[in-house]
This record gives C-alpha cells, sequence and structure tokens, in this order.
C-alpha cells in the first residue's frame, strides 16, 4: 500500500496495516509533530491534514489511508527548514508554550485559512474550539492566525480558479 505523506510516496509494509496511523508516523517515518494525547480524537493534539482536511488520527489506521494525501506540520515548512507563514506567526505572536498542542492547532489553523483566508475572530475561535491548549489561554493563537491570514489571501489570489465541470 502507498501512502503520498508531505508530497513523498511512502510504500508502508503489510506489516504496519493495523497499527495507529500516529504511531506510524512517529515511529516508522520519525514525523513526531503529530501526538497521541488523548487516544480518543477529542483534544486535536493528533490533527493532521487528509487530502487538505484536518483529521484526528490518534483512533486511525494505516489501512484506512490508502492512497491519501497527508500533510504533517512537518511538511509545512520549507525544504531548507524556513518556517512556513503560520508557523512563523505562532513563533511571532508567542502562541507556543508548552508546544504539546501547537502542530495540531496549526494543521486545523492552516486548513480553515486555506478555505477562508480573510476570517473574522470569531470565525477563528469558531476554527479551532475543538483543539484543546491548556497553557496558551487561545488569546496568542487566534492572533496568530490573524496574523498569518494576509499570506493566505496573497495565496487564494494567486491560485487559479477550478476549472468548471463539463455536462
Amino acid at each position: 500500500m502507498k501512502l503520498f505523506v508531505n508530497s513523498k510516496e511512502v510504500e508502508v509494509p503489510a506489516s504496519a496495516m493495523e497499527k495507529r496511523i500516529v504511531e506510524f508516523l512517529r515511529e516508522d517515518l520519525d514525523l513526531t509533530g503529530a501526538k497521541n494525547a488523548c487516544d480518543i480524537g477529542a483534544c486535536g493534539a493528533c490533527t493532521i491534514l487528509v487530502n487538505d482536511e484536518p483529521m484526528r488520527i490518534c483512533v486511525k489506521r494505516v489501512k484506512d489511508f490508502a492512497g491519501q494525501r497527508i500533510l504533517t506540520i512537518e511538511g509545512l515548512a520549507a525544504s531548507d527548514s524556513t518556517l512556513h507563514p503560520l508557523q512563523q506567526a505562532f513563533v511571532d505572536c508567542g502562541a507556543i508554550q508548552c508546544g504539546f498542542c501547537t502542530p495540531g492547532m496549526v494543521m486545523t489553523a492552516h486548513a480553515f485559512l486555506l478555505n477562508n483566508p480573510r476570517p473574522t475572530r470569531d470565525q477563528i475561535r469558531q476554527a479551532i474550539f475543538k483543539n484543546l491548549c491548556r497553557c496558551t489561554g487561545y488569546q496568542q493563537i487566534i492572533n496568530a492566525i490573524e496574523k498569518a491570514a494576509p499570506y493566505y489571501q496573497r495565496e487564494a489570489q494567486t491560485r487559479k480558479p477550478a476549472e468548471p465541470a463539463i455536462a
């Protein structure tokens, strides 16, 4: 079976099919950003993007992701390790305390901003309300997402519009 993780094709051995995907990413691929915190998909620390949609993966198995495009926090940074503008905004705004929730929070925010590059603060709050953070009080996180929004606005302007469907 194949996965596409951070734009790279990954061949998954048969022995790993029943492994939880969070463990496979962390242990087999050394992508340790997604955390296994609650074991029930409730806290958001394990959030990654699957086909550009945020997904909590602590309860999912590797076999559930055949042929899917997976993006982890490690895949956001540039190949030269320059932080993505959203990651940099989290640093600049002090939105990282212990860092445990940060990767899941960033991935949730990234998916949100891809679809809504001009959010209000209330929309940002709604977008991240299922991701739990015990350190920052959320205001710095909201500030960081708001600070990164202009990058997504510029990106949205340069993307080609979708081709209309042919009936």
